[in-house]
């Protein structure tokens, strides 16, 4: 894989992360454009098409990120892995920021990452590699058997990794009693609840 030196970008933007173990911390979100593994519930389904966003140089993303006091960028998608991201996280370090990424662990891991959150689909399962690379395991909960299925991979991911389970957002309604339930029989799992959408910010 080619080492780029820019990537398509849907958006960047400065707010409050709102998902798993950083949850409340101020954060740069670099948004990369494509993926390749098409969730039916994505809320961010135009940034699919990478084509269809602007190509922008590493020094672009880092002059953008350092107008923001926090030192702490999160690279998702899309599918982040689909790139090739040594070059961005060597360049983030050099900024003096601590990086993490979100991804769905389906394309080889690249890049130099301070913590990784693992967001398992079943629309194209992560490589096993991947899987003990997890820093935070992040399933979203769509339906009463996703519970199982997550249980399939924290049994394999390693044994400091945080446990997280995520309501479907447009079924949360239905979905946070179960997980809720689900957590106190289990409480080697987290909640996960978007605290982002609940206070508005992007």
């Amino acid at each position: 894989m080619s080492h780029p030196t820019s990537y398509p970008v849907m958006e960047m933007f400065y707010s409050l992360q709102g998902e798993g173990f950083h949850q409340g911390r101020a954060a740069f979100f670099i948004r990369l454009a494509g993926c390749d593994v098409g969730c039916v519930w994505c809320d961010v389904k135009e940034s699919w098409d990478a084509s269809q966003h602007p190509v922008l140089t590493i020094k672009e993303i880092i002059d953008a990120a350092k107008a923001h006091p926090a030192r702490l960028a999160i690279v998702t998608g899309g599918e982040p892995l689909l790139y090739q991201l040594d070059a961005l996280t060597t360049a983030l370090k050099e900024a003096g920021f601590e990086t993490n990424i979100e991804t769905s662990g389906s394309s080889p891991m690249s890049g130099n990452w301070d913590w990784v959150c693992l967001s398992p689909k079943k629309f194209k399962a992560p490589l096993e590699e991947n899987i003990s690379k997890a820093s935070e395991l992040k399933v979203v909960v769509f339906n009463k058997h996703d519970f199982d299925w997550a249980e399939t991979y924290a049994k394999q991911v390693s044994p400091s990794c945080k446990l997280y389970l995520q309501p479907e957002w447009d079924k949360s309604a239905e979905i946070t009693p179960l997980v809720i339930e689900y957590i106190k029989a289990n409480p080697q799992w987290e909640l996960s609840a978007q605290l982002h959408k609940y206070i508005q910010v992007p």
